[in-house]
């Protein structure tokens, strides 16, 4: 059931907030406001026993007390509450509830009682859940913002994915500063249902999602993983930070989200297969990021190397072959064309050196002739500083 009621969590039109509260600094409180503040247009329901009203709105004991149906339960009370308000939940016919509660499996037995006890009242209801454990989600779409970040992202056709809330605020953060765009902010947190590759399979047929970050301490049900991302990743780029690499790595995510991250080699060998580029570290993270939020994809592996020097153009070349791929060759209309406006001994092939001496409206006119080439998909165009042509 992969996908079956992610509409609900995603793209909902009513939500009831079981643990809104009125009180500031409070996770209830800050669910609220965010999703008042944020534009969020659909029905809001404050469930409170201990309120007749949060703010505004006036206030349910319970979900069952509703007396209209919800698409959308968030559930911010302890965790211990937490399989009783499920199967209210249930009882109601509500599609999904995200879970921000933590105290599931990632603090051991008691926790990891407490998650069997919640999928037991879920059952085979069809009801999906996000969490525990978790910092919320996001959709640019529906103006929601049914977290307790401070931020709402710029919208964009980028998603994000993360088993850390941690690692979801500080790229929000990030982005926001560097102006990426995001369609998706999902905080997976403990995955007691749904995981990444329900995630990946239904960001693939959403059209208001280009590319998919994910930050990965560990995975659930391979299986379906990888047919997820095999599918999707053939359409739409999938870039993946996995966390746990060494021992002290794993031990560190299972005291954090519950799970071993497994051997490495297992995922390195995963992601290849399903077509995903597996990134090292924070940074290379945001740069990918960056780079799929402003640049279109590809059509294909052709690139086109420009430059003025042949150093830097040998440096490219070979990291391009690190990755399996060569300088795309050019066809004898874009030589020709070339071979009109560069030096006698510009180097005749790509990478395209056009020697020293290469002024800024030489770069252009190369430029303007590889965007027009068939065989040419991409562009990596480089300046070695040299006092024959100022190129700044």
């Amino acid at each position: 059931m992969s996908i079956e009621n992610l509409d609900k969590i995603f793209q909902p039109k009513s939500i009831a907030v079981v643990g809104a509260s009125a009180r500031k600094g409070s996770v209830g409180h800050a669910l609220m406001h965010n999703l008042i503040e944020r534009g969020f247009s659909g029905q809001i329901f404050p469930i409170n026993p201990n309120h007749k009203k949060i703010g505004k709105l006036p206030a349910c004991p319970s979900i069952r007390d509703l007396e209209v149906p919800v698409d959308l339960a968030i559930i911010s009370t302890p965790i211990t509450l937490v399989p009783q308000i499920v199967q209210d939940c249930v009882d109601v016919g509500a599609g999904g509830a995200v879970i921000i509660s933590a105290g599931g499996k990632e603090i051991g037995e008691p926790g990891k009682k407490l998650e069997e006890a919640i999928q037991k009242e879920a059952g085979h209801s069809g009801i999906r859940i996000i969490g525990p454990n978790c910092v919320g989600i996001m959709s640019s779409r529906s103006k929601l913002n049914a977290s307790f970040a401070s931020q709402m992202p710029i919208a964009g056709k980028m998603a994000f994915i993360s088993q850390s809330g941690a690692i979801c605020t500080a790229i929000l953060d990030l982005s926001i500063q560097e102006n990426i765009g995001f369609s998706y902010f999902v905080s997976l947190g403990d995955m007691l249902d749904v995981d990444f590759g329900d995630m990946i399979d239904y960001l693939g047929g959403e059209t208001d999602v280009g590319s998919i970050v994910m930050y990965v301490e560990s995975l659930t049900n391979f299986r379906k993983f990888m047919s997820a991302a095999r599918a999707v990743s053939r359409v739409k780029p999938i870039i993946v930070l996995k966390a746990g690499r060494t021992q002290a790595g794993a031990l560190a995510a299972a005291s954090h989200t519950g799970a071993m991250a497994g051997e490495d080699s297992v995922y390195d060998a995963a992601f290849q297969r399903a077509g995903i580029l597996r990134v090292k570290t924070f940074e290379e993270l945001f740069d990918c990021a960056e780079l799929l939020a402003k640049q279109p994809k590809p059509a294909g592996p052709g690139l086109a190397i420009i430059t003025n020097a042949g150093g830097p153009g040998v440096m490219a070349a070979d990291a391009l072959s690190d990755f399996g791929y060569e300088p795309v060759s050019l066809s004898t209309e874009t030589f020709q064309k070339l071979d009109q406006i560069l030096p006698p001994y510009w180097s005749k092939r790509n990478p395209i050196d056009m020697l020293g001496e290469a002024k800024p409206a030489l770069y252009r006119q190369v430029v303007e002739i590889c965007l027009n080439a068939k065989e040419v998909n991409g562009l990596l165009i480089m300046s070695a500083p040299q006092a024959l042509a100022d190129t700044a």
